[in-house]
């Protein structure tokens, strides 16, 4: 054989061995921003979630992988995404980047890199929000991934992007060095925690607002901010990284969303009142309740499709309450017609979510935190809305009002009867409201500020007849852990258990009350040895006691801290001894009484 043919066959040879889909390499320096983005260039789609790590690579070498068709998102689909990525390090020192997933609804990530000696790709890293958050490589709420190159290394990658059943993918990553990647998760940290804290701080106002007003609407608006705070927290990923570090599933991302659902079409139908004005289109709201329940109930049963299927129902028929919204307004309320406009922003933000998951929009920041942003503008627009219906409830009062007024003049003989009989029903009102604002509402005793009081005239009294006092601070042991254990209303069982076991010993001229949580004061007329005395027999009686609920019982313990009154100094001196010693009682090793000192 000429040599011209063996030539000829050695470069044939070497041709057929090449991949048939050539890709360019994404250039990385030493202050990458998160702009470039890898991914899109060379994608394939593993329609059963089924193809080994083997015949992925081989279908890259044929020539398989293809340009991503979309703006960014595969759209819904089942299986797999299977992402070819090379990466040059441009500086001629070595260089670490983080590859940082753009989304959060993805379950699984498998990062291969390809060894240059045996040309086989080897595993280096795989995330999945099924595992603890603590075995992530980088702490943050989206799949972030460390790779580390070498001077002018070239890196040949394979990405695998798994939604287990149907999901959305973006098989797209944002490449990032480290300083540059923590300086934006913490101006990210700084926007979640305004829209958190603002979720918040409406929340507690209408909770307020509820209390002051009576108003049932105030009360579903404050548990509807604060479900905003669940989902957002969820569904972004910061409820894996702070909350349930442990235990996720993306089911809790469908749970919150239902739940903020539910409370959202709560909210509106008593906002809106549109039982009582709109009772055709109430209907169609209560079909919406009844989607979001089963929303709710496929999330916690972990059925996906029916979750994928009724949340884009709850998607589609939102608009349904900016309608509802607008036929209030031709009602004549005007701020039914200011609902429309919030909830048309929260309608636009999910609009802007639903393009972007389909593809039809890239995927940048504005657009990922659209959504949560227009649910804080919604639910602004919507306390303006509610500060509308307050001021007319306010004119509408001081209309009564004043028609009030003007017919008492006309039937001032009468009136004046009934005047006098309501003043003496208030009189009465106010004693009985004086006497409990003294009490303390659980246990009965006295409150903080009543006890000092009666404190101070019982020390007056024994300076005068020249008796000795004294004090004990008393603090239940471990409370917190029965609270947390057995919940609040164990530990109110027991505090209401301890205080009628003091009020045993107690006796008309002592002086029981309680300070605040789980620490009590009791003043007695006694000399310093026979109160010890006292407060052993207290000891005693608390932890011998057996407090059951719910078929559960359990003991109680209690530190007491004594001091003998110095009658000159003041009951705020004693006070504070013996909290000195109730806490040396607790170092102690509890349960039992110390005595301080001056």
């Amino acid at each position: 054989m000429s040599k011209v043919k063996l030539w000829a066959i050695w470069i044939i040879c070497i041709f057929f061995s090449l991949p048939l889909y050539a890709q360019n390499a994404i250039e990385v320096g030493g202050n990458e921003q998160g702009l470039k983005r890898t991914g899109q260039q060379a994608v394939y789609h593993d329609a059963t979630n089924a193809l080994s790590l083997v015949e992925v690579a081989q279908l890259l070498n044929e020539g398989q992988f293809k340009p991503l068709s979309s703006a960014g998102s595969t759209g819904l689909k089942k299986g797999a995404f299977w992402s070819s990525i090379v990466i040059t390090n441009t500086f001629s020192i070595p260089n670490d980047i983080f590859l940082e997933y753009i989304d959060h609804q993805i379950i699984h990530i498998d990062l291969y890199i390809k060894d240059k000696l045996s040309g086989k790709y080897q595993l280096v890293h795989q995330l999945s929000l099924t595992k603890p958050f603590i075995h992530r490589p980088v702490r943050s709420h989206r799949f972030t991934l460390p790779l580390n190159f070498s001077a002018n290394e070239t890196q040949e990658i394979l990405v695998r992007f798994g939604s287990d059943e149907a999901g959305f993918t973006y098989p797209s990553m944002r490449i990032w060095t480290a300083d540059n990647f923590y300086e934006a998760q913490t101006g990210e940290a700084s926007f979640i925690s305004f829209l958190f804290g603002s979720f918040f701080l409406m929340s507690l106002f209408a909770l307020v607002a509820g209390v002051v007003t009576r108003q049932e609407v105030f009360y579903y608006y404050s548990i509807y901010a604060f479900s905003k705070i669940t989902c957002w927290a969820t569904i972004l990923g910061f409820t894996h990284q702070y909350i349930l570090r442990e235990n996720f599933h993306w089911s809790l991302m469908s749970t919150s969303g239902a739940i903020t659902i539910i409370c959202g079409l709560l909210f509106s139908r008593a906002f809106l009142k549109s039982k009582q004005f709109t009772p055709k289109l109430d209907k169609v709201l209560l079909l919406m309740l009844a989607n979001a329940l089963l929303l709710l109930i496929s999330a916690l049963f972990q059925i996906k499709v029916i979750a994928i299927i009724t949340i884009t129902v709850a998607l589609l028929l939102y608009p349904v309450l900016i309608g509802v919204g607008f036929a209030r307004w031709r009602q004549g309320s005007k701020e039914a017609g200011i609902y429309s406009i919030a909830w048309s922003f929260l309608v636009i933000g999910l609009i802007i979510q639903a393009l972007r998951d389909l593809g039809v929009v890239e995927h940048n920041f504005i657009n990922y935190y659209w959504p949560p942003a227009a649910s804080l503008l919604e639910m602004l627009t919507i306390m303006f809305a509610m500060s509308m219906m307050v001021n007319r409830l306010r004119k509408e009062k001081n209309a009564a009002k004043a028609s009030y007024q003007a017919h008492l003049e006309q039937s001032k003989a009468l009136l004046e009867m009934e005047v006098k009989a309501r003043t003496m029903e208030l009189e009465q009102a106010k004693s009985i409201a004086e006497q409990e604002a003294r009490k303390d509402p659980l246990t009965g005793i006295h409150n903080r500020r009543s006890f000092f009081e009666r404190a101070e005239e019982r020390l007056k009294l024994a300076q005068r007849s020249q008796q000795r006092c004294c004090l004990f601070v008393i603090d239940l042991d471990h409370f917190k852990q029965i609270n947390d254990s057995m919940g609040h209303g164990a530990g109110d069982q027991a505090l209401c258990t301890f205080t009628e076991i003091v009020n045993r010993r107690v006796r008309e001229t002592d002086v029981f009350g309680r300070l605040g949580g789980e620490e009590f004061a009791l003043l007695v007329t006694e000399g310093l040895s026979t109160a010890k005395l006292v407060g052993e027999r207290l000891v005693s009686d608390i932890a011998s006691e057996k407090i059951t609920v719910n078929d559960t019982s359990f003991s109680i313990s209690a530190s007491i801290g004594l001091v003998e009154v110095n009658i000159e100094y003041g009951i705020e001196l004693a006070i504070k001894t013996a909290d000195e010693a109730m806490y040396m009682a607790k170092r102690s090793g509890r349960n039992r009484v110390m005595i301080g000192q001056y």
